[in-house]
């Protein structure tokens, strides 16, 4: 396995390969991680992304958060424990910052991140001693397993009733035109992403062993969310294709 040593940026949410993730850069710690990225080549601006099990995405009194008059938590670590690592998940995604855009001149400038997920890895230990946190991890090679194109095509047929449904419960209509990707793998991402489940059941396709295993769990999930949205009037509208902006 190749061993990275990368940034780290814990989010409240799952990154998955291929998908895109807009960020509002704002505390202190991640504006100076950008600030680094920034300063390298276009094609080595990557960082770590996990999801976080316990703990908080934004330090809970850092700048730009709503109560003022208490102490800023500072620190690379802050929000997330003496031992960080034990707050993140252990699977997350490389992202690829394709954009970095400094909002405004100046030391505490925020940025607006555009970056896309790449390859799986797992986390091996953090470091909390610079200026934001940094991972050491191995990246996780994508297995196709036993049967992963037969499962992809049960897949595509689920993840088209299940978009029928939510765009029905959304008062909604939908394009039966869209093209869905023929590569299990990529297929497999995409579905993962675009469904309307919580960070436990995303974290859990994405550590999936392999593309065949991550397709079975998704086709039980996929017909298990579309028997629940039959019996229930509306949902909150969702975007199926991207993720939503991280407040950081």
């Amino acid at each position: 396995m190749t061993s990275l040593r990368l940034p780290l940026f814990p989010l409240n949410s799952v990154l998955f390969p291929g998908l895109v993730l807009p960020l509002n850069v704002f505390e202190a710690r991640y504006r100076a991680m950008m600030r680094d990225l920034a300063e390298r080549p276009e094609d080595e601006r990557h960082f770590a992304v996990v999801a976080i099990r316990d703990g908080r995405e934004v330090a809970p009194t850092a700048q730009g958060m709503p109560d003022a008059t208490l102490p800023t938590a500072a620190g690379p670590a802050a929000g997330f424990g003496d031992d960080p690592i034990q707050a993140f998940h252990a699977v997350g995604c490389v992202a690829d910052a394709a954009t970095i855009r400094e909002k405004s001149p100046g030391p505490d400038a925020g940025y607006e991140v555009l970056a896309t997920g790449t390859t799986r890895f797992r986390l091996r230990s953090v470091d909390a001693s610079g200026p934001y946190l940094t991972a050491e991890a191995e990246e996780l090679e994508e297995d196709p397993g036993e049967g992963a194109g037969a499962l992809a095509s049960g897949v595509v047929r689920a993840f088209r009733t299940y978009q029928k449904r939510l765009a029905w419960a959304n008062e909604r209509t939908i394009s039966s035109g869209q093209d869905l990707p023929a590569d299990p793998s990529v297929l497999s991402y995409l579905v993962a992403a675009a469904a309307v489940l919580d960070v436990p059941a995303k974290q859990r396709l994405l550590e999936a062993p392999d593309t065949a295993d991550r397709l079975r769990q998704e086709l039980t999930l996929l017909r298990q969310e579309s028997a629940l949205l039959g019996k229930l009037p509306s949902l909150p509208a969702v975007d199926l294709t991207r993720q939503p902006t991280s407040p950081n």
